[in-house]
């Protein structure tokens, strides 16, 4: 069972005064962040791409290459990588290059994207949204298969018989499917033999019993060896001394963030009482003691059948001593419940 922590390198304004941090201080906070994940054990981290001025890591590759040369065992991901408007050579590029800067522990979390601004940036068409993702999975699936390749599609110029260069140090680049709540992306995911990452941000992890399920019978049927099959789930969350202190320092920039995206997508703004429903024992958020947050987690890992979890701290900017806090708990209190309760490494 891996433990980690993802991130969208959040710059956002402070609730209380209005103040945004620089997005050179951002980074250099987020440096000291990974590598207090490195040092209190934690297994993963994970960036995800976005193209917006609240999220400032349009290029996971890059910060996750800065990462690597300040850490020695954590593994490096993106969370996710907008694959359906990019360049799958590219891809495979930059991350087999992590690779071999971080000796072998980079990983490519490939995603449709919740969010569209890369699709005019990049010139494609929203009404192409599945089809990108489904050509452009099965090219990079087959580039950490092969050196060489023969390539023809409808969204990308064909290449015949290509070497495709640097090789990774690991045997095959691990290559992720997240997936929001949708079964085709889920049935995907399984036919390839790939591990899957589901996004939990609202509502009850119950609800997401069905698509876990749906993978694993896919998944054996698609006749993969169940022994390597993972699942992993990406929530929102933060861990303090006690639960009522969690909840208060991580609701003012977080009910900011979601009101924010609920105006650009038509929802209600977040209140207290749905911010409370979301904290309790069965809701998405695991915003609390590290008692209860290790509660939350292996409920989840009961339900989903989960080898990973990845806690996304923070939602949006929060001071960067309270986020240093956060990582310290969940690494020196949570993860070794975690796993001592399964039993685990």
């Amino acid at each position: 069972m891996e433990i980690g922590i993802s991130t969208f390198v959040e710059r956002t304004p402070d609730p209380q005064t209005g103040n945004i941090v620089s997005s050179h201080q951002r980074m250099r906070d987020l440096m000291e962040e990974v590598e207090l994940m490195d040092q209190v054990g934690l297994d993963v981290f994970a960036v995800g791409e976005h193209h917006r001025p609240d999220f400032i890591a349009s290029a996971p590759a890059v910060v996750l290459a800065a990462a690597a040369a300040r850490t020695k065992n954590i593994r490096l991901s993106s969370a996710v990588t907008v694959l359906s408007s990019d360049d799958p050579v590219r891809v495979f590029q930059d991350f087999a290059t992590l690779d071999l800067l971080s000796d072998g522990r980079a990983e490519i979390m490939a995603g449709r994207g919740s969010f569209i601004e890369s699709f005019p940036l990049f010139g494609y068409d929203l009404k192409d949204y599945d089809e990108l993702f489904a050509e452009k999975l099965d090219l990079l699936v087959k580039l950490t298969k092969s050196e060489r390749l023969s390539w023809k599609g409808r969204f990308r110029p064909s290449f015949d018989n290509l070497g495709i260069y640097p090789r990774p140090l690991q045997a095959e680049l691990p290559v992720w499917v997240a997936v929001g709540g949708t079964p085709q992306s889920v049935i995907r995911a399984a036919n390839y033999g790939l591990p899957l990452a589901i996004a939990i941000i609202g509502g009850s992890p119950d609800h997401f019993v069905p698509l876990a399920q749906l993978y694993k019978d896919t998944y054996k049927k698609a006749g993969h060896d169940m022994a390597k099959m993972q699942v992993s789930v990406h929530a929102h969350g933060y861990i303090a001394d006690s639960s009522d202190q969690a909840a208060l320092e991580f609701y003012p920039s977080y009910q900011h963030v979601m009101s924010k995206l609920g105006r650009e997508r038509g929802w209600s703004p977040l209140t207290p009482q749905q911010y409370q429903g979301l904290r309790s024992p069965k809701g998405a958020l695991l915003v609390g003691s590290a008692e209860e947050v290790t509660e939350k987690i292996l409920y989840q890992q009961e339900i989903l059948g989960l080898t990973r979890f990845l806690l996304h701290i923070s939602v949006g900017t929060m001071p960067h001593a309270q986020v240093m806090h956060a990582i310290e708990l969940l690494g020196t209190k949570v993860a070794p419940a975690v796993k001592k309760h399964l039993g685990v490494q």
